[in-house]
């Protein structure tokens, strides 16, 4: 892949991951399409630097998605690579989970469903730019789950074998799946140790990106793969109550 001179769309793009990718790119001489529902933090990007475009968008919200389409396709058609990052992540037990159906829906909507929705209606777009590509935020909780999050491990496990799949249909629009480790995020806060940072996250992807490295395992994961290959009971233990360490 080409790393410079692209137009870029990363989802969930005004914090965590999604912001380090966004700097990244810039750096790397790309525009960015930022999506995010943080008004103030899009505009923050945007006067740090003019090469970040803002749209403020909540992905989950079939209006939004539609909104967000006819901006792309009106003013930026020459959008090559999009970044589905955006994702939430609820901690509870389905046994005693007051208000369940309301965080599963949230869950899978902006986790799953919100990212194979996005890529239908870019797809036309991008397999009319060269230097194409999608790249999809998974988890190595979509690889060995932990109880706490059953919801996002499950969503977690589709976009990775949907990224697969996907892979093996598309000819001119190369697919990439970033399996992270435990990210210092927000949504991390509070959680787990030997956290690696996002901007060793976007670093250690980009490397493998201009690679052509389609299933980019990030810090421990490669050590996760072996041990869940080796012994998937092990992998299960470790990864079982918070794993991620």
């Amino acid at each position: 892949m080409r790393i410079s001179g692209n137009k870029v769309l990363i989802t969930g793009a005004t914090a965590g991951i999604g912001e380090a990718l966004t700097k990244k790119f810039v750096s790397l001489d790309n525009k960015v399409i930022a999506v995010g529902r943080n008004e103030k933090k899009l505009a923050e990007l945007t006067q740090e630097d003019k090469r970040i475009i803002p749209f403020r968008c909540d992905i989950s919200q079939p209006n939004d998605l539609d909104k967000l389409i006819m901006f792309v396709e009106q003013n930026h058609s020459d959008t090559n690579i999009l970044v589905n990052n955006a994702g939430i992540q609820f901690n509870y037990d389905f046994a005693i989970e007051p208000q369940l159906l309301g965080k599963i829906e949230q869950e899978v909507k902006v986790n799953f469903l919100a990212p194979l929705q996005l890529i239908s209606l870019m797809l036309p777009m991008l397999k009319n730019n060269d230097n194409a590509a999608i790249v999809n935020v998974s988890s190595g909780l979509g690889l060995v789950p932990k109880k706490q999050a059953p919801v996002y491990c499950g969503t977690k496990a589709g976009i990775h074998i949907f990224s697969k799949a996907l892979r093996y249909q598309l000819k001119h629009t190369k697919v990439f799946e970033i399996i992270p480790p435990l990210v210092d995020t927000q949504m991390t806060a509070g959680r787990g140790k030997d956290k690696i940072s996002t901007e060793q996250l976007a670093e250690e992807f980009v490397g493998a990106f201009k690679k052509d490295k389609y299933e980019v395992s990030v810090g421990k994961i490669s050590l996760l793969k072996l041990i869940n290959r080796i012994s998937p009971t092990l992998a299960d233990k470790i990864m079982k109550n918070g794993g991620e360490r």
